[in-house]
Formats: structure tokens, C-alpha cells, sequence
């Protein structure tokens, strides 16, 4: 039985319905790819949560494909900011209380705005990290728009190799 996240315990306080599921971690590879092969869900519904700073509004969270990457120009336009850059690794923790590979736009230290890739809305459900390595969160995208107040926009963009 998997222990509770802060994740979990926002969307339970909420009534939010929501799956967990986990899978053994691979410390050498925390790419998305690999988390959506271990739950056995379509990459393109794995959303990976990444932390980002506008120059005006400062740190906010961009949850997008994992089969993306986050589209800067895009997440500061929708954020009110001339430019936005995903914080580096080392503030990841310190400020949302979340490692690399655990981000999850629910249940962090200090709420963040959140800006959600609307490519998610047509589908019944994705999945976002719970809060730790290893657990994911499958619920529907409008239930996580409710829970963090999500903003929608197209904010990624293919990934470059």
C-alpha cells in the first residue's frame, strides 16, 4: 500500500476521484518515457511537471506532455511574463519540497501558479506525478484544473533531439 502524498491529501480533501499507481524506480532514467512504459500508459497522457521563473510573476509550475518539451516563449506569454526559464535543478527542491522526477503540480510547499498544456482536455484522464519517484496520479484533466486552478494554453512544443 502506497503511503499518502500531499498530492493525494489535496485531492482527498477536495473529493477529487483519482487512481495511484506505482512502478519501480530507475534512478539512471526518470524520463517520462520510461514512467509511461512501467504504468502502461500512452506517453502523450503522462504529464511531466516542470518549474519555471517569468521575470515578473516569478516561479510558477508548466505541466505538459511527456512526449513534449515546455515552450518558453509560449508559458510567458500565457503568464503575463516577457520571458520566462525552467529553474535550475538545484531550487527544484527547495522550492516546491519536490526531487527531480517527483514534481508534482499538486501539494507543493508554496502554491504556484500552474499552466496545464490544453492538449490534455480532450482526454478522460493523464497522469501527473504524486509528489514522490516511483507513484503517479491518474485523474481527469478538468478535476486538476479545479484542484491547483489551473491555467490552459499550448505551452510545449515538439521535442528537438
Amino acid at each position: 500500500m502506497t503511503q499518502k502524498t500531499n498530492a493525494a491529501r489535496q485531492l482527498d480533501q477536495m473529493k477529487i476521484p483519482y487512481e495511484l499507481r506505482e512502478y519501480t524506480v530507475d534512478e539512471s532514467d526518470l524520463s517520462a518515457g520510461t514512467v509511461a512504459a512501467k504504468i502502461k500508459f500512452p506517453l502523450e497522457q503522462v504529464y511531466k511537471t516542470l518549474v519555471a521563473r517569468g521575470d515578473k510573476t516569478g516561479v510558477m509550475l508548466a505541466c505538459i506532455p511527456g512526449d513534449k518539451e515546455l515552450n518558453l516563449k509560449a508559458l510567458a506569454a500565457i503568464s503575463g511574463n516577457k520571458k520566462a526559464e525552467v529553474v535550475p535543478l538545484k531550487e527544484v527542491q527547495p522550492l516546491t519540497g519536490y526531487i527531480r522526477g517527483g514534481v508534482s503540480p499538486l501539494g507543493s510547499k508554496k502554491k504556484y501558479p500552474v499552466f496545464l498544456e490544453e492538449a490534455a482536455l480532450p482526454y478522460d484522464t493523464i497522469s501527473i506525478s504524486a509528489g514522490i519517484r516511483g507513484c503517479q496520479i491518474l485523474l481527469n484533466p478538468q478535476d486538476l484544473i479545479t484542484a491547483v486552478r489551473a491555467t490552459c494554453g499550448s505551452i510545449s512544443k515538439a521535442e528537438t533531439i
